[in-house]
């Protein structure tokens, strides 16, 4: 089994190679660097990367098996109690509770709010620049469907009607799925990413130097 012993390089450059395959001209030349971690000067274009999953290696090690088309051992039940009563609620599925109002509005697991909440709060203070287009990159193992990736936007979109510099994109990698959703038109395009595929990504986010 693949072990997650790669730095925050390796899923920005992994990152970058997915937009620029799956998206085209666009996001063709992008550089990685920092604040924000991928960017294109000739485009004025700012891309944050980050990651909204649990602190455990049992999920960290499934997520970049997944990264490289490897098939991917499934995290057993307990260890996702043990996660969700740790404070991440990730799982909701599996009948942990953060209460009734909270589940309606936000059923998302924690770890992907508090990312969007922290990143959205950054980007207003200017920490990332001043860009024509901020883009926000998400990689998380959780399972979200259509709906949920909507509700995300619409928390975005509300939290940032006050802000001065804000996203106008959302990538929301699932590994085998990404989600490209622009906040400004409300619309989102996805993307299924094969196996062969997200081999190649891998090895070219490996390779790079």
């Amino acid at each position: 089994m693949l072990q997650p012993k790669f730095d925050t390089c390796f899923f920005e450059r992994y990152a970058m190679v997915s937009l620029a395959s799956l998206l085209g001209e666009r996001y063709a030349h992008l550089v990685n660097r920092d604040r924000p971690d991928l960017q294109d000067e000739q485009g004025n274009i700012g891309i944050e990367v980050t990651r909204a999953i649990p602190e455990n290696k049992h999920v960290a090690n499934a997520l970049v098996n997944e990264m490289a088309g490897k098939e991917v051992v499934e995290v057993n039940r307990s260890v996702l109690r043990q996660i969700s009563q740790s404070g991440y609620a990730y799982g909701l599925g599996d009948g942990s509770l953060i209460g009734r109002n909270e589940y309606e509005y936000w059923s998302l697991a924690l770890p992907l709010k508090r990312i969007l909440e922290i990143k959205m709060n950054k980007v207003n203070d200017g920490f990332y620049g001043n860009f024509d287009e901020f883009g926000l990159f998400v990689f998380t193992k959780d399972d979200l469907d259509l709906s949920q990736v909507e509700q995300t936007m619409l928390f975005m979109m509300e939290h940032q009607a006050t802000q001065s510099l804000r996203y106008e994109k959302l990538f929301i990698s699932q590994i085998q799925t990404l989600y490209s959703c622009d906040l400004v038109l409300d619309q989102i395009d996805q993307f299924k990413v094969s196996r062969s595929r997200r081999k190649l990504f891998y090895e070219q986010a490996i390779g790079e130097p």
